[in-house]
């Protein structure tokens, strides 16, 4: 978390949650979402301004209940998820593969898993992080993969001698298999 982030929060410590105004979606854009997108149930505009992008992706974090959010200054911004709370892309560079997550940073993955749509999750070591494959990724992906005939399970070869076995899960079973909140809007307004 910035330090400037971390004052703010020490000076002004009951600054109401936001909920609602920033997604993140399938291929790891941050997303605004003003009332009329909100209320039209659309993603919001992408946002492309790099030092925001930078501040967003560096105080980016989870409550104790999985719940994703942004911390602007003293002000928590609930993160809506289209997926997961991480989007990784996949890179194969002289024959080596590598992950890296929608803020650049380095993904380990130590468990993998193949949706009932195709897409392609992975988990790091602990599973505190768990992240979803760019779809413009599944080619390369499936370069280094061996699945059984439906395509539902297998191995995917990440390093040499580094094979991840590849299970089935649900799309609808994956944020509470990992423990967290892809709406925090709508568990906001559950609860009154």
């Amino acid at each position: 978390m910035d330090e400037i982030v971390k004052q703010a929060l020490a000076k002004w410590p009951n600054v109401p949650h936001c909920t609602g105004w920033l997604l993140l979606d399938r291929r790891g854009q941050w997303r605004m979402r003003d009332d009329a997108a909100q209320a039209a149930g659309e993603l919001g505009t992408p946002i492309r301004h790099e030092a925001l992008l930078g501040f967003i992706n560096r105080n980016y974090e989870s409550d104790a209940d999985g719940q994703w959010f942004f911390q602007n200054g003293p002000q928590r911004v609930y993160v809506e998820l289209v997926y997961t709370p991480w989007i990784v892309r996949l890179h194969g560079l002289d024959g080596a593969l590598r992950l890296t997550d929608q803020a650049g940073a380095a993904f380990e993955p130590a468990q993998a898993w193949i949706d009932d749509e195709g897409g392609i999750l992975f988990a790091d070591a602990s599973t505190a992080r768990v992240a979803a494959l760019h779809d413009h990724d599944l080619e390369l992906f499936a370069d280094h993969a061996s699945l059984d005939d439906a395509g539902t399970s297998g191995v995917f070869h990440w390093r040499a001698g580094v094979d991840l076995p590849v299970q089935p899960i649900p799309c609808a079973d994956v944020a509470t298999r990992f423990g967290f909140v892809a709406s925090p809007a709508a568990r906001a307004a559950s609860h009154g």
